[in-house]
């Protein structure tokens, strides 16, 4: 399908004599010609719903920081620690065990959940998941012993990693292509915003002497259920998922309350049958199995990839971000203030990466970022290797830490959410995201098991040293992106099909012509 290059402005309109292939062309125009600053004035329903689904990310995100600052609390490590030189600590099996649910969650949820965002839509999937967390928190809080608290972050995981693929999944296809970048990229700003809640939370109670320094965190789960049930009934489902079942009439009813009056939603609609009938005729098919097929099967690798580069770089660390800062020699209380300023630095610097996804593209941003990153892991590793560690190194290995956290979230975090909803076809997009998040979710169990064993003193009591095996891990991912990841950057979903159809090498996707238009024109 060819790109139309002509005028369009936000106000422009379709009027009913027009064809389809007019109403097509328009919706094409407005999109590439739509800036910034119209969409937020044109779609501002579409922005704040996408940002509403997203608070499940919020709740993924706050439940294993909660889990990881816990092993740091006093009056936690007493209750179900053991006593070792002197002081308490959770063993590296169990905190290897309890931290499981999260990483085994994604894994199984986010396969499962594809099943009913086809079945039952987005919305109503994303309604059952929240109920369901709302009544697994019982088991968490009232949670007396380990194998009680296992058994509630397992469940409790199984249901939470849904949420990471519905949340980019929706924002993808409720927003234009202007803004499509910023509210995928949001769900990155969530996880941040649930780990910084997470610690400003264990923070305060970790001075409490008795359960409530563990109970009430887990307590304060039901606030996000609270929030997100009464406006559940009011969210409009995906345009995208209502075409692909055929309920035109619902499709163009949801564009409606998702954009302001001024927007043509039948020119809107035209574009996603469009590309849903170029999907098919390609063959893309719907299944997991389609994910593989064709060049789905590039697209699904590059999704892949991204997600995995996240916890292969060490984002990992960030869960047990306190826990580390003792480790390296800090108090606990000045190690729970490091944490929540590690993660305050990640929450501004993933707002900056909005101005930058505007003017540097994807690709470029991804790979810059990821390279300063390994530059600092190794840092971290050889500053851990000087003998005698003198006063000051451990605040020196803190500080790079938060430097790393920085430019994580200024590229990799927010950067691969935009990526993996833009290089996933539109029919297998669900399948495409869920799968990237069970691979990524399964590196993330490696590490979830491995981490403790590295970083606990009565095991490998690697501290800092885990830079170098970050930072090696870091480079081979580095090497993947520059050959692998494409710039998707001002393409509509139908252009990103026929780029991906004709096989354009990753490094030519953002200067190639769609039927004589450059990126740059269109």
């Amino acid at each position: 399908m060819g790109v139309e290059e002509k005028e369009s402005s936000p106000q422009q309109e379709v009027t009913k004599t027009e064809t389809d292939d007019a109403a097509l062309a328009e919706a094409i125009a407005f999109e590439h010609n739509l800036t910034l600053k119209e969409a937020l004035k044109l779609y501002p329903a579409a922005i704040a719903w996408s940002g509403f689904v997203s608070i499940g990310v919020i709740m993924l995100a706050f439940d294993p920081q909660l889990l990881g600052n816990l092993y740091a609390t006093p009056q936690f490590q007493s209750d179900f620690g053991y006593l070792y030189e002197g002081s308490y600590i959770i063993s590296a099996a169990w905190q290897t065990g309890l931290s499981m649910g999260n990483p085994v969650g994604q894994v199984v949820g986010a396969l499962v959940a594809a099943y009913p965002m086809d079945l039952f839509g987005r919305k109503w999937t994303f309604f059952a998941c929240v109920g369901l967390t709302a009544c697994l928190i019982f088991i968490q809080f009232f949670a007396r012993s380990l194998v009680t608290l296992l058994v509630g972050e397992l469940l409790g995981g199984l249901v939470l990693g849904c949420f990471v693929v519905i949340a980019p999944t929706y924002a993808s296809e409720v927003c234009p292509m202007a803004i499509r970048g910023h509210l995928t990229s949001y769900v990155n700003l969530c996880f941040v915003i649930g780990q910084l809640l997470g610690n400003g939370v264990t923070s305060g109670t970790s001075k409490l002497t008795d359960h409530w320094a563990y109970s009430l965190p887990f307590a304060l789960q039901w606030i996000w259920c609270a929030i997100i049930i009464p406006g559940m009934f009011f969210v409009p489902e995906s345009p995208w998922w209502l075409v692909r079942k055929g309920r035109l009439e619902q499709a163009e009813a949801s564009l409606k309350k998702l954009a302001s009056s001024k927007v043509n939603t039948k020119a809107t609609l035209a574009v996603i049958i469009e590309t849903d009938r170029l999907e098919r005729e390609l063959e893309m098919g719907s299944t997991y199995w389609d994910c593989f097929k064709g060049t789905n099967l590039r697209r699904t690798e590059i999704a892949i990839g991204v997600y995995s580069t996240q916890v292969l770089s060490g984002i990992y660390l960030i869960n047990y971000g306190t826990y580390f800062f003792t480790l390296a020699g800090l108090k606990t209380e000045d190690a729970f203030y490091m944490a929540i300023g590690f993660l305050a630095v990640g929450f501004v610097a993933t707002i900056i990466s909005w101005w930058e996804i505007v003017r540097f593209g994807r690709r470029r941003i991804f790979n810059t970022g990821l390279a300063i990153m390994v530059v600092l892991q190794l840092l971290i590793g050889i500053l851990d290797c000087i003998p005698n560690r003198p006063a000051g190194v451990q605040w020196a290995e803190s500080a790079l830490m938060l430097i790393w956290n920085f430019f994580y979230d200024l590229s990799v975090g927010p950067i691969c959410f935009i990526i993996i909803s833009e290089v996933s076809a539109t029919r297998v997009r669900s399948k495409s995201i869920a799968i990237a998040t069970a691979v990524q979710a399964i590196f993330g169990i490696v590490m979830t098991v491995g981490i403790p064993y590295t970083i606990n003193p009565d095991a490998g009591n690697w501290g800092g040293k885990l830079g170098f095996f970050f930072g090696g891990l870091g480079f081979l991912c580095l090497i993947w992106s520059w050959l692998r990841v494409p710039e998707t950057w001002g393409r509509t979903y139908e252009e990103l099909d026929i780029l991906f159809d004709r096989k354009v090498p990753a490094r030519q996707f953002k200067g190639y012509v769609v039927d004589g238009l450059t990126s740059e024109e269109i």
